[in-house]
């Protein structure tokens, strides 16, 4: 009996002894992943343009705001602002798309009001945080200049 006490004893020591491992492998993993996380991860501000209140313009008024929404994209892009920019294909109520590498919502505000497209009411927006790895177009900082 005495011999079987050991043995229990000791298998029980021997479980704890690695599941408190396991336990201490399960934290340290958890600390491992959640710091990459913050390191190789990094908020940016998605927003949807969508179709504006007032899109009444003749289209000699369309095309200078256009041209002017396009000017206003590249000077944003130039100062390390939007890392991504782009229209939709089809004609729906969401016309394009920007990511900007702003510090706050109310920044990407002020920047979408200098648009002449938004300006205008031919394109509204709606802005949500949205993640990723600050690689490729979303190195932070200003890009390499284009003309």
């Amino acid at each position: 009996m005495r011999r079987i006490f050991c043995t229990l004893s000791v298998t029980v020591s021997l479980v704890c002894t690695v599941n408190s491992a396991k336990a201490q492998n399960t934290i340290v993993k958890d600390t491992i992943v959640k710091k990459l996380a913050v390191d190789q991860i990094r908020q940016y501000w998605f927003v949807m343009l969508l179709a504006g209140p007032n899109r009444t313009q003749d289209a000699v008024t369309a095309a200078k705001i256009q041209e002017g929404h396009m000017a206003n994209i590249k000077r944003l892009y130039n100062e390390g602002k939007i890392k991504v920019a782009g229209p939709f294909g089809d004609d729906g109520k969401w016309r394009g798309i920007f990511i900007f590498d702003c510090n706050t919502k109310e920044e990407v505000e002020a920047l979408l009001k200098t648009d002449p497209a938004v300006a205008a009411g031919r394109l509204a927006f709606d802005i949500h945080p949205w993640w990723t790895a600050p690689i490729g177009s979303f190195t932070p900082g200003k890009p390499q200049q284009t003309e």
